[in-house]
């Protein structure tokens, strides 16, 4: 076999494989003559059908399959020895047989770029912080109240107020058309708690048990039922109870309903810190990584290679797709999606990939079995039985995967923060909250 190697443009490549015509029909014969001892056909005992008879049958499909692992072998053979890290699938052309009894094959691929990081002392970061306060402590405690609130009916003539959980019928048209969802009989909300549109819980607020009117709300444009976003709707509700709204109160009762292991107040709120210190870490740790991120994608230089985009344009489809299906949405396999849509994405997550790659593995930046362990153990140590937890990450290949990449990425912001040049921004804890 012998191997020519050509670049054509970037990162395309050009590797003509030759293969003697011999070598792929003796191990034809080879295996035809294997699936003679053991294929079954009418007419004949098992191991005794005639080789011509295996050859007609068989012969094209085991012609196939050898062409392809040979092709593959050699393509992969020469791949290696001219040490090229290849992406993707490489397209495949035969051309013609040449008189000396070869067969030839063009292999047309691409290959990695090699991937350039500018000085990491030129990269603006920015760094955010946030810390738990009291008052974030009282805003989650009023959440665990409302999570756990009772209700008792008003008297008849008591008019409906902010707290307060209505049962109502209501009725709503568009163009004298009833819509869908737009109807409803003994449906509860309560008010002020934004599960209705702000337009029907002010037209509710104020009714008394009994009572009906008649009132327009018009949908906002950006309404998740598209039906209807935009347009303008009459309905008509009637209100048939209002009850009202009775928290707990926050003391060692409540502590010890939400099993806290001291359960007085100071435990309740000792608990709900380390909650929050825990998730303000995480997104902390999230906002600061994307920065990071950011600034390795502007400080690196590369050429992206197009299969590595188009299988990732593929994969973000297909989860897209998945996640349409699993909202109900029945032509989700079939519903056009061009490419435009996932390239911006899809370009990214190549590129950086392969800065991230390279500067793992220029300056060794793997995670280490003793880092992932620490990082298992802080995600097992918020659960009831952490070894439990513990096991279960142990126990499944995948899970430690996706554990070991976690920390890979927080070597790498580590290492990027530890170099660039950094500003500081604190957030407040609710602004922290707020974004996604």
């Amino acid at each position: 076999m012998t191997v020519t190697v050509e670049t054509l443009e970037k990162l395309e490549r050009k590797i003509t494989l030759t293969l003697p015509v011999l070598n792929v029909q003796s191990e034809v014969q080879a295996r035809l003559k294997k699936l003679a001892r053991t294929v079954k056909m009418d007419g004949f005992r098992p191991g005794k059908v005639p080789m011509n008879v295996v050859t007609q049958r068989y012969g094209y499909s085991v012609h196939y399959e050898v062409m392809n692992d040979k092709v593959g072998e050699a393509f992969a053979n020469a791949a290696n020895e001219a040490k090229l890290r290849v992406a993707g699938q490489p397209r495949i052309t035969e051309k013609e047989s040449s008189p000396e009894g070869e067969l030839t094959f063009d292999a047309v691929f691409e290959v990695y770029p090699d991937v350039k990081i500018s000085d990491l002392s030129g990269a603006d970061v920015l760094k955010v912080s946030a810390e738990v306060t009291d008052a974030a402590i009282d805003k989650t405690i009023d959440i665990l109240r409302k999570q756990r609130r009772t209700f008792s009916q008003r008297p008849h003539d008591a008019a409906a107020e902010a707290g307060d959980r209505a049962t109502v019928d209501f009725e709503g048209k568009i163009d004298g058309e009833v819509f869908p969802g737009g109807k409803a009989e003994d449906f509860q909300f309560i008010l002020g708690d934004g599960q209705m549109l702000k337009e029907f819980e002010d037209a509710t607020q104020g009714m008394k048990s009994g009572e009906s009117k008649t009132f327009q709300m018009v949908f906002p444009a950006d309404y998740h039922g598209k039906e209807v976003a935009g347009k303008t709707a009459d309905f008509m509700v009637t209100v048939k109870k209002i009850e009202a709204a009775h928290l707990p109160d926050v003391n060692e009762a409540m502590a010890k309903s939400l099993g806290i292991a001291d359960a007085t107040v100071e435990g309740l709120r000792a608990d709900v810190r380390k909650n929050l210190e825990r998730e303000v870490k995480v997104r902390l740790l999230s906002r600061n990584k994307q920065a990071v991120m950011d600034a390795l994608i502007a400080a690196a230089e590369l050429d992206l290679p197009t299969s590595a985009v188009q299988s990732e344009i593929t994969r973000l489809m297909e989860g897209t797709r998945a996640d349409l299906k699993q909202r109900g949405m029945k032509d989700a396999d079939t519903t056009p999606m061009p490419d435009d849509i996932f390239r911006p994405q899809a370009e990214r997550r190549v590129r950086l990939g392969l800065v991230v790659a390279e500067l793992v593995r220029a300056n060794s930046l793997q995670a280490k079995p003793e880092q992932i362990k620490a990082h298992i153990e802080e995600l097992a140590a918020s659960y009831e039985k952490p070894a439990d937890v513990m096991r279960w990450y142990y126990g499944d290949n995948n899970r430690l995967a996706e554990v070991e990449a976690i920390v890979m990425e927080n070597n790498v912001t580590e290492f990027v923060m530890s170099r660039a040049k950094i500003s500081e921004k604190s957030l407040s804890f609710d602004e922290l909250m707020a974004q996604n």
